[in-house]
This record gives structure tokens, sequence and C-alpha cells, in this order.
């Protein structure tokens, strides 16, 4: 375990000095939620909701650091190691691919939950509060977080180089961004763009954490939970299995 918290330090002190998942992961929710609470404050979601309109989006705002870390930032990471011959060298070591996706993966949980964190926080501002169970909805983010980095595990580890980890990553980052609902919320899209971007796991995610938070919806959630594990379990073998170290 030394070893594996020594390789997180590292990598945790290269990604902070790139800023990059700074930027996406931590503070882009956080304006985003601000920007929200500017305009809707304390409004109900509807007239005669029992909850504002920040709380229905809490979930969705908290899932853009998980979109910006799972893929984009760590498909990146792993193929950039690659890049650079970092894996080729350590390849004559014990170190497996395990462990090393499991460092990145780690590396961006500490993301996602910093950026849970000062949502949380700023959330206080306006009164936020969370009307379901506290247990409930910290699964849901974990799951959801779970499924989308299993995703970015998976393309970092089978990309040929950072070119292609971009590429792949772009097709799947600004899709999900924009219509999964952590930006454009889901319930001003139309009925036919919700019955298609309803394929996406961030988007049974998104649902689950809105449910979750809001107190509402307890039932119909095996079937995405487990299309989530699935998604996770599938992703995290491949890229076991299929790891190019160079």
């Amino acid at each position: 375990m030394k070893r594996f918290f020594t390789f997180l330090k590292t990598e945790l002190k290269l990604s902070l000095r790139d800023m990059n998942m700074v930027i996406f992961a931590v503070i882009m929710p956080l304006v985003v939620f601000v920007i929200f609470g500017i305009i809707y404050g304390r409004k109900p979601a509807y007239d005669g909701a029992d909850y504002t309109f920040l709380e229905q989006s809490f979930g969705a705002v908290g899932a853009i650091a998980i979109c910006a870390g799972g893929l984009m930032g760590l498909p990146l990471a792993v193929s950039g190691l690659r890049e650079m011959k970092i894996l080729k060298r350590l390849r004559v070591t014990p170190v497996s691919p395990v462990f090393i996706l499991g460092v990145e993966f780690a590396m961006y949980v500490v993301y996602c939950a910093a950026s849970l964190a000062t949502l949380s926080a700023t959330a206080l501002l306006w009164g936020v509060r969370l009307h379901g169970s506290l247990w409930a909805f910290l699964g849901s983010w974990a799951l959801t977080m779970f499924s989308t980095l299993s995703i970015g595990m998976l393309v970092g580890g089978v990309a040929k180089d950072t070119k292609q980890a971009s590429v792949i990553a772009c097709v799947l980052y600004f899709p999900m961004l924009v219509f999964s609902g952590t930006t454009l919320p889901l319930e001003v899209m139309p009925k036919a763009m919700r019955n298609l971007v309803n394929f996406f796991p961030l988007t049974q995610g998104i649902t689950m954490m809105k449910n979750t938070f809001l107190g509402i919806g307890g039932e119909g959630v095996l079937l995405p939970v487990c299309v989530m594990l699935a998604v996770g379990a599938l992703c995290t073998a491949l890229s076991a299995c299929f790891f190019r170290w160079e």
C-alpha cells in the first residue's frame, strides 16, 4: 500500500501542476452551480414544487466532475504515461496494469470528492438541503463515478497514444457533458431526445443522483444499478486484459 500511495501522491502533484483537472473537475462545476444560484436563487423547480431548482440540479452539476475526470482526464493521463515511455520502464518492474489503473482511478476519485465537497459547501449559501437519504445519494454518486471512470480506464488502457485517446475521449465527453443532463437539464429536453440519451450510463447515474437527493422515485432503480455495475465491471476487466504497455 505504501507504494500505491507514493505513486498516487506523485501523480496528484503532476496533475495539480498541469491544472487542467482542477479547472474542469473542480472549478467548472462550481462556476456552473454559482451561475444557477445567481439566476434561480431559492426559486422552486416549478410551481408548487417542494424543492428548489438548485436542489433538483445538485446531482447533475456534481456529475460534471465525474464526466471530466472519467471521460477526459483519466484516458489522457494513462495514454500520456504510455507516450512518455514511462509504462515501458514500469513493465520490467513488479507493477501490474491493475496497479497503474488503480492509481489513476484513485486520483480522479479524489478530484470528484473534492468537487462534491466544494459544491456542498457552496450550496449552503442558497439553503440547499438534502431531502432524501445521504447514504442513498452517496451510493448513487459512487456508482455513477465507478461506471464512468471505468470507461475512461478502458480508453486509456487500450489507446495507442494521447492523440488517439484524445479523439475517443472527445467523442465520449462532449455528447455526455451536453446531453446527459449535466449542463442541459433533462427536464427541458424534448421527449425524443430524452429517450435517446437514456442509453448513456451517465444519464442513468444523474437521474439516480437527482432522485436520491430529492427523496423521490425509490422504485425502478434495480435496472440502472445493474446496468452501471455491469458497465463498470466489464470496462474494468477489459482495460486490465487489453492494457497496452507501449
